[in-house]
C-alpha cells in the first residue's frame, strides 16, 4: 500500500512551511544564546534542536529512510540543523520512502503523513521555544494554529504523556488564539 502523490506533496510543503520561519530564526539567533533555558523544562534553545533533529533522524531512520549519520554532536547549532535539514530535504523528496506504510500506533499509517502529524507538527511550538530561548517573539500563521489545533485534538491525552508536552495551563482570560495555543502546550506566553 502507498501513498498517493497529491499526500506526498503534502508532506513536502508541509515540511517548508514550517522548515523556512523555523530556520529563519535559527540563522538569526545569537550564538550565546543557545546555551539560555528553554520554556521546556531542563533544556538549553539548543537542547531543543537538537530534540528536533533527533526525533526526526530516529522516525525515518528506523522506517528505512537514509539520512547518513547523525548530526546532533556537531558543536555548531547552526551548521548541525542546516546538515540535518539538507539530509530531510533530500529524504523527503523520495517518493518511495515517504509513501511507504507501516503498521503504528493508530494503525497502518504512511511514513510522509507520520512526519507531517508528529515531528513536523513538534517543530510549530518548538520555534517559539527557541524564539523565547533568545528573547524573541515568534507569531503564528493562522495556518500554523489550524495545525497545532488539529494536533493537539487528535493527540488527547497522549499529547500529555511523560516527554512529549507539559500539561495544559489555564490562558489568561481574553487571550488571544496564539497564546490560548501555548497554554493548550503547557507553554505560558
Amino acid at each position: 500500500m502507498t501513498q498517493t502523490a497529491e499526500t506526498h506533496s503534502t508532506t513536502i510543503h508541509a515540511y517548508e512551511a514550517a522548515h523556512t520561519p523555523l530556520t529563519d530564526l535559527i540563522h538569526d539567533v545569537p550564538s550565546e544564546a543557545w546555551q539560555a533555558d528553554s520554556p521546556c523544562d531542563g533544556w538549553t534553545a539548543r537542547d531543543v534542536v537538537v530534540h528536533m533533529i533527533d526525533s526526526q533522524y530516529d522516525f525515518l531512520t528506523s522506517h528505512g529512510v537514509d539520512l547518513g549519520p547523525s548530526t546532533r554532536e556537531e558543536p555548531d547549532t547552526l551548521a548541525a540543523w542546516d546538515r540535518h535539514s539538507a539530509a530531510i530535504r533530500q529524504a523527503i523528496a523520495d517518493d518511495e520512502a515517504m509513501a511507504a506504510t507501516f503498521e503504528g500506533h493508530f494503525g497502518t499509517t504512511g511514513v510522509g503523513d507520520t512526519f507531517v502529524r508528529f515531528y513536523v507538527w513538534d517543530m510549530i511550538p518548538h520555534r517559539w521555544d527557541i524564539a523565547r530561548s533568545a528573547g524573541r517573539d515568534t507569531t503564528f500563521s493562522p495556518a500554523e494554529l489550524d495545525l497545532l489545533e488539529a494536533g493537539i485534538d487528535g493527540f488527547g491525552d497522549a499529547l500529555y504523556m511523560d516527554g512529549i508536552c507539559q500539561c495544559g495551563v489555564t490562558a489568561p482570560e481574553g487571550a488571544d488564539r496564539q497564546t490560548t495555543v501555548l497554554a493548550r502546550l503547557g507553554r505560558q506566553a
